[in-house]
């Protein structure tokens, strides 16, 4: 997929062609201040695939740390672990305060 670079000024004088350009041809462009990119304008479809690979990558790490703390857990008692739990809890309460 051939993406566009344009700057900010550029985007303000041509907003309606190019949300075109991002809608209707499905053209990425990179947006740019000065000439450093800053921003991406995608078409949605490709924004909600985008957010939908990242839901699955948190999914696969949650599994990945939970399978770990029950590996860690094994030898421990269930109160035990209970206990951690609410002593973690309170303290993250604790510090955002």
């Amino acid at each position: 997929m051939v993406q566009k670079i344009i700057g900010v000024t550029e985007l303000q004088r041509r907003f309606r062609s190019v949300i075109d350009d991002v809608a209707k041809g499905r053209v990425p462009y990179v947006l740019t201040r000065g000439s450093r990119a800053e921003a991406a304008l995608v078409p949605y479809e490709e924004y909600q695939h985008l957010q939908a690979l990242h839901e699955k990558e948190v999914g696969f790490e949650l599994d990945r740390l939970l399978e770990r703390m029950r590996r860690r857990n094994a030898n421990r008692a269930a109160e035990e672990v209970r206990k951690d739990i609410r002593r973690a809890r309170a303290e993250v309460r604790r510090s955002s305060r």
